[in-house]
């Protein structure tokens, strides 16, 4: 069996599993985010009045944080109150990105099954978890039950090798790869990414392509834990736990290689995440807004590469940077290293941690006709504001240059260091 395969067979209590099977699995952790006040309804129309494991239930208040319209503090007046009544865990205005805090909690680690009312569950996987993004209903259930049906799915193996070279981040592989095997290559599967330059990456960059995923159409991710994770859960998680191993024989179901020996800056154009090219093939037109932030692109080492290249410069008098850290602890964090204030200097505007612009929120919407580079996930037609918009796919140190420049700028000659992972 593949570790994902493991630990659907373990929380089902069975001795194995296989792709396809319909499995009724415990669920260690069930999320739900300030968008869905819904999951209160299913909860009641389920005939639910009490949650069976409330530890391991959780709220994440980022996408609306704080509140931007009376609809949206309603919605998370009622879903304080709901925690407060039933005593699960609460990630109010002040914490940061749905499954950032959520890992910073220690409430997820190797072997866990997690379900969220957040598509970007996937990004779970580097820490060799099963991360899911399920509807309000499900989520509901589970909140009820501890547990709900799952099916097994297929899984692909993406193999990455090589090393990255200056200017490269992990952003610009998974964009390398969604523009190989486009955007339903993974649908109702499993990705895992393995490979040498994988294994090199720090564990923030490997969150970058589990968070990413998704966009292949996965229903989750995995890399096989090592170090790296064991010593950024640390004092977090303080219960004993196994890390699954895939058997050496198991097949998978597709796998795939990607070398980035020569990769360079790659850049998703509208209104499509596989719709990707080399950032040099990408006609230059004037950029009104630059984002650098959320779950994707808002850890420590994105805030750090962007603050080396703006520190003493100034961004395009008109362009707009909005930088948003993916979780408090990265926001005090970046505070104390100094990068939030080279930034500010260079012209950005710091918001409080959060999701906000990503999807049109808040904090950041989009007018018509207005070009935004953006280091978050997603660039269809209207995700960020208006459906005029246009909005571009890129890493954190591209973003940072672009800023500098006002259209899309390779970030290589604004870089001291040689070599980012």
């Amino acid at each position: 069996m593949h570790a994902i395969e493991k630990i659907f067979a373990q929380k089902a209590n069975v001795e194995r599993v296989k792709a396809g099977d319909r499995v009724w699995a415990d669920v260690d952790l069930t999320v739900n985010v300030d968008l869905y006040r819904t999951v209160l309804a299913e909860f009641e129309n389920l005939g639910g009045t009490k949650i069976k494991y409330p530890e391991r239930v959780a709220f994440t208040f980022s996408i609306n944080a704080p509140a931007p319209t009376i609809q949206s503090a309603s919605n998370e007046k009622d879903m304080r109150e709901f925690a407060y009544k039933h005593g699960i865990h609460l990630f109010d205005i002040n914490t940061g990105v749905v499954q950032q805090v959520l890992m910073e909690a220690g409430l997820v680690w190797p072997g866990t099954i997690s379900i969220a009312t957040d598509s970007h569950a996937t990004i779970l996987g580097a820490l060799g978890a099963v991360g899911m993004g399920v509807g309000a209903v499900d989520l509901a259930a589970s909140m009820i039950k501890g547990n709900i049906w799952f099916r097994v799915p297929e899984i692909i193996k993406i193999n990455i090798d090589g090393e990255l070279q200056p200017g490269v981040m992990a952003k610009d592989v998974i964009l390398k790869v969604l523009g190989e095997l486009k955007q339903d290559v993974a649908i109702y599967k499993a990705i895992e990414y393995t490979g040498s330059a994988v294994r090199n990456m720090s564990l923030s960059s490997r969150m970058v392509l589990c968070n990413m995923a998704v966009e292949l159409g996965a229903k989750t991710s995995y890399i096989q834990p090592d170090e790296k994770v064991i010593d950024f859960l640390g004092s977090r998680v303080t219960r004993t736990y196994e890390i699954p191993t895939t058997d050496p024989d198991f097949k998978y179901a597709e796998e795939y290689s990607l070398d980035v020996n020569q990769l360079v800056p790659q850049v998703a154009c509208p209104h499509n995440v596989d719709n990707v090219c080399d950032l040099d093939d990408v006609p230059k037109k004037p950029v009104n807004q630059c984002l650098i932030g959320t779950c994707t692109g808002g850890r420590l080492e994105d805030l750090a590469i962007a603050a080396e290249i703006l520190k003493g410069r100034k961004i395009n008098a008109k362009t707009r940077l909005i930088v948003i850290p993916a979780s408090k602890e990265i926001y005090l964090k970046a505070m104390e290293l100094g990068y939030l204030r080279d930034l500010i200097e260079a012209g950005a505007t710091v918001t409080n941690p959060g999701c906000g612009p990503c999807l049109g929120a808040h904090m950041g919407v989009l007018a018509p006709g207005e070009v935004c580079v953006t280091a978050s996930n997603r660039n269809f037609s209207g995700r960020m504001g208006s459906p005029q918009a246009e909005l571009y796919l890129a890493s954190p140190a591209t973003v940072a240059a672009t800023a500098i420049e006002g259209i899309l700028t390779n970030p290589r000659g604004y870089l001291k260091s040689q070599q980012r992972s």
